[in-house]
């Protein structure tokens, strides 16, 4: 039996289909989490694994205590007990933690479980972790991610002998016993597990799943990997529909216990997208075990891993390529580097400020889920708390939430457990806060909560703080460091006093006046002053429920500045209430001062010149296809990427670029479409002639790792097509017919 047979059988397949069609995939409002659960005193827990150095035994048991965490998941293998880990264990025993202990053979191990010489050793294995743990550990699990073959080894016929080995020597000691570590959200793993174990009468008395929601970026997002984006909205399955139904399959067939060993955020994942990936970690593990809490469902969850650079709540002080060959979820063998570097990250604090916050509360149910506001009530200790975030780059006014005498008697507390004294937060973000109340304070909202104005900020950027503004007719945000700052911006850029100068002192004046003014707050630089100032009629009926241009082209530069895409800083944006013309608000930014943008440089190469300020003509289109590509990938669509809005500064050999005018793009959690991509390119080409197209593209496509076809190109054709008809039909066309009507009269 040399060739491993597939985890994923015909029999795994039969067992789900029957399991779908007797109904029992059918969960009513699922995805909506169950008020009135109590979250368990040891609801929290976390992987852990020592070293060689005796140290790092004691280190780990006070960061533990400092977190508040007793309930840890230790992997043990052949060689382990005889090692630094089987020290390790013995260490957590006697400092009093509640040990998970989960045992994995070796990768070939499992791979030949059905060799008897390697059910022996796997016989042993167990026995001798029994005599030197016995009953001093919590429970048992079997199984490493066995739905993963190239991480565990199993095939389903070698787990099932490991299983029945491991069930009737732990069972005879009458030990918990948990199984079978399922990988991901795939429930039709547990589903034939359970089932091919039941008619064994050897079920597990808890059973195990790594409920990982990682790869669909947010804890609270439908699963957009289950038949693809068009049905997740209709399938509603998000991080708490899940838990439910993983639980439901384990009351199914006689298993009313389930608990996730492990799961986490990888920080490298998180930066393939988004910047400040140690703050986001942290933001998603508090929103994820604060779903798990208010599901109801598991009645323990665990972070993967406490010392990891990747993953865990403590950098190792290491890059990716000390990372160890078998993922870490899959076998947890040592903590690496050395105590003097270890740091914890923002995710340790987030982890001890929710376990501080919720181990042992009441859930009473949510005031808004699933609608882009996420706002959890929980009861303990004689105060009501509310667990408060928005779905990713999104803010709302704490006054469009809560009524003011509500938001004046509250307390609140930062994700990182930093309570909040000099000021209160204005904005509530993707950056979860605690808000509390005394047990018996009625609080009050203001109406259905919902986002009625999307309003985007970057709510990780260094020494920003966003205050809301509403004075006169006005309202908005401006962004400063502090209150300072911010009186002496509302000084300077007072909308009342705001007005566009003559079209001779403007940067542009047509159907927007743009203008440059001295930066209020660094006098040494410039900022940039936007406002319609023209609006045709069909707008002014069409965009009339749209946010203002000044409120769009703030939330561009945000999301552009969350997905770490240069743009220029925005610092301010004001609208006027009830504003009919559409005219009244102004956008604030930063001044870019550039060397040039892409359009001048491509009418260069358009004209046969061989280079630019410098620049050869590969070095430009390279490092822009890099850019644009980067853009693409990260999901934004910028919809104006004409070469006047992509300006360049030349730094020796590397080229910086950054984007302006932001209103029209849009964004998403996954890389955009082919015709997307299409439609941005053919803006930013169209002062290139084709053979420098062909050139640019090439490098574009070649980065995706696809070839400049003639379907891909025929847009461009079409692209330019359309702007000659624009020219000499469109709005310019009829008015250079009329100017030369006149010019002959």
């Amino acid at each position: 039996m040399n060739k491993q047979s597939s985890i994923l059988t015909a029999q795994v397949v039969k067992d789900s289909i029957s399991y779908i069609l007797g109904g029992g995939f059918r969960l009513d409002n699922a995805h909506l989490p169950r008020p009135n659960c109590t979250v368990p005193d040891d609801f929290f827990g976390v992987g852990v694994a020592s070293n060689p150095n005796p140290a790092t035994d004691d280190y780990i048991i006070q960061q533990l205590r400092v977190l508040g965490i007793l309930q840890v998941r230790l992997d043990l293998s052949y060689s382990d007990i005889t090692s630094f880990q089987g020290r390790f264990c013995n260490a957590l025993i006697d400092a009093g933690f509640a040990i998970t202990l989960r045992l994995i053979p070796p990768f070939e191990s499992a791979k030949h479980m059905h060799l008897a010489d390697e059910q022996a050793k796997w016989q042993s294995f167990i026995e001798e972790v029994i005599t030197c743990y016995g009953m001093r550990v919590k429970q048992i699990e079997i199984g490493n991610t066995i739905n993963r073959k190239r991480w565990a080894g199993y095939s389903w016929p070698a787990f099932y002998i490991a299983w029945d080995i491991a069930y009737k020597t732990i069972k005879a000691h009458n030990i918990i016993l948990l199984g079978a570590n399922i990988q991901d959200f795939e429930p039709g793993y547990n589903i034939s597990f359970l089932k091919a174990v039941s008619k064994k009468n050897q079920l597990p008395d808890v059973q195990t799943n790594n409920l990982f929601v990682e790869r669909v970026t947010e804890p609270e997002r439908y699963d957009h990997r289950i038949l693809k984006y068009q049905w997740a909205k209709i399938l509603k399955y998000n991080l708490v529909k899940k838990a439910c139904l993983l639980t439901k399959i384990g009351n199914d067939f006689g298993v009313p216990t389930t608990i996730s060993t492990g799961a986490f955020w990888a920080i490298y994942r998180i930066e393939r997208r988004l910047m400040y990936g140690t703050q986001k970690q942290a933001d998603y593990l508090t929103r994820y075990f604060t779903l798990l809490a208010a599901s109801g469902a598991f009645k323990q969850v665990f972070w993967g891993t406490l010392l990891c650079h990747r993953e865990g709540l403590i950098d190792d002080g290491l890059q990716d390529s000390n990372y160890p060959t078998l993922e870490r979820i899959a076998y947890y063998q040592q903590a690496d580097g050395e105590n003097v570097d270890y740091k914890p990250l923002p995710s340790f604090y987030a982890m001890q400020c929710v376990v501080n916050k919720l181990s042992g509360a009441q859930y009473f149910g949510y005031l808004a889920s699933v609608n882009g506001i996420e706002i959890h009530r929980f009861l303990k200790h004689g105060l009501q708390i509310h667990v408060a975030w928005t779905i990713n780059g999104t803010a709302i006014s704490l006054h469009e939430i809560y009524k003011k005498n509500s938001l004046t008697a509250a307390s609140y507390t930062h994700r990182d457990g930093v309570d909040f004294v000099d000021a209160t937060p204005d904005l509530l973000s993707e950056e979860p806060i605690y808000i509390s109340w005394p047990k018996d304070f009625e609080v009050e909202t203001v109406g259905k909560l919902r986002i009625k104005k999307p309003l985007t900020i970057d709510v990780h950027l260094p020494k920003s703080t966003y205050f809301t503004c509403a004075q006169a007719n006005w309202n908005g945000v401006i962004l400063a460091e502090n209150q300072t700052e911010l009186a002496t911006i509302m000084a300077a850029l007072n909308p009342d006093l705001l007005s566009p100068p003559d079209k001779q002192k403007s940067l542009r004046h047509a159907r927007n006046a743009i203008w440059a003014m001295q930066n209020p707050v660094d006098t040494h630089h410039q900022i940039t002053v936007k406002k319609p100032v023209k609006m045709y009629w069909h707008k002014t009926i069409f965009d009339r429920y749209r946010p203002s241009k000044a409120r769009r082209s703030w939330n561009g530069a945000m999301q552009l500045s969350r997905l770490g895409i240069a743009t220029a800083k925005p610092i301010a944006f004001f609208e006027r209430d009830k504003d009919k013309t559409l005219k009244q608000n102004f956008y604030i930014c930063e001044f870019v001062p550039a060397d040039c943008h892409i359009g001048q440089i491509f009418s260069a190469f358009s004209a046969s010149d061989s280079a630019f300020m410098g620049l050869e003509q590969e070095q430009v289109y390279a490092q822009l296809a890099r850019f644009i590509l980067k853009m693409h990938s990260r999901g934004c669509y910028f919809r104006d990427l004409s070469g006047g809005n992509i300006l360049v500064n030349i730094h020796a050999d590397l080229l910086q670029f950054t984007l302006i005018d932001t209103a029209r793009a849009r964004f998403s959690n996954y890389p955009i479409t082919m015709y997307q991509r299409l439609a941005d390119l053919t803006r930013a080409c169209h002062k290139l002639n084709w053979q420098g197209r062909e050139r640019f593209l090439g490098h574009y496509f070649g980065l995706m790792g696809r070839q400049l076809t003639w379907y891909l190109k025929l847009p461009f054709y079409l692209y330019d097509a359309k702007v000659w008809l624009k020219r000499r039909v469109g709005r310019k066309g009829i008015k250079k017919l009329v100017q030369k009507l006149i010019g002959s009269a």
